[in-house]
């Protein structure tokens, strides 16, 4: 009888144990909440948000959303899974002084970033959101302001993966006041498609969009002024892109294509005024459908290339 009890004793202590090791799984939820007086020890429920991003990611489940409850700045996040971060119809903000904002490092994940605004306080170190591997990343209205660096430091958003087939798109954004390039898509390996629309990139010390390598690119309905590089910069043969309805004005360059090799790029109704060069062709080849106002810039008012066409 004894011998009995001990065993029962032993079962119900092991199917504790089982319990409590379940627990952190289990924890997950679909959704979770985080607000500005949140607290990173609460499940990160409606009613009991966390403080941060950091905390409210290994507590939402693969495929789940984190809502901003409130107003506050929610720290930086390191992303590994597939999320969704949404602050629609309050402020969240991440004030990212020397590090980078947001990582997304994770295989064949899907991220959406919604609604946030990501501050660099001018310091000299750290990026916006840096992409190392991912399947898909949308960025919709999102804010990217006030990176001072340079080299590796001081980008909006720089995509650095090595997939093939990498899918970014960036709407309804905006860029302000960065030392580098505000979108850099310069991927290790693989491709990029990349969309970037309704979206206005002003006052930078860089090109605004640089197409460095391993890109096929859609830029529609956008307003890139005032950057002390390009409008829009490509490099090397495995760039393409089409640009479409923008508005590319009072740049160093319109547009700059073939500095380190011959990209094709396809211009479509773009207004391209004010510029030290309105377009910049060493090589490749530019197509245009003739209905592009180029004008009023310092030199180059029309495109000139090694091949040039309508089409």
């Amino acid at each position: 009888m004894r011998i009995l009890k001990k065993l029962a004793v032993l079962a119900a202590a092991a199917v504790t144990i089982a319990l409590a090791s379940a627990t952190p799984a289990s924890a997950q939820a679909t959704r979770t909440w985080v607000s500005g007086t949140g607290d990173n020890a609460n499940p990160c429920s409606r009613t009991a948000p966390c403080l941060t991003f950091a905390g409210a990611l290994p507590k939402t489940a693969n495929n789940g959303e984190i809502t901003c409850l409130d107003p506050g700045g929610f720290g930086t996040a390191n992303i590994t899974k597939s999320i969704t971060i949404d602050c629609t119809g309050t402020q969240g903000s991440i004030l990212s002084s020397g590090v980078t904002g947001i990582f997304v490092n994770g295989p064949d994940i899907t991220v959406v970033l919604r609604n946030i605004q990501i501050n660099g306080a001018h310091n000299i170190m750290g990026n916006g959101i840096r992409i190392i591997d991912a399947r898909s990343v949308i960025l919709d209205n999102v804010t990217i302001e006030n990176f001072g660096g340079t080299g590796t430091n001081g980008r909006g958003i720089s995509i650095e993966t090595a997939g093939d087939g990498v899918r970014v798109q960036v709407v309804n954004s905006h860029f302000f006041n960065l030392n580098n390039y505000a979108i850099q898509s310069q991927p290790t390996g693989g491709n990029v498609v990349l969309n970037v629309r309704n979206t206005e990139i002003l006052d930078g010390n860089n090109s605004a969009i640089a197409l460095i390598n391993a890109t096929t690119a859609s830029i529609s309905n956008c307003l890139l002024a005032q950057n002390v590089g390009a409008g829009v910069a490509l490099q090397n043969a495995d760039v393409t892109a089409q640009i479409s309805n923008c508005d590319i004005s009072f740049n160093g360059f319109g547009i700059a294509n073939g500095l380190g090799g011959a990209s094709t790029v396809r211009l479509y109704g773009n207004s391209i005024t004010g510029n030290t060069v309105g377009v910049r062709i060493d090589a490749g080849s530019v197509f245009t459908y003739g209905n592009n106002g180029i004008r009023g810039n310092s030199g180059n008012e029309t495109p000139t290339a090694p091949s040039l066409g309508t089409q």
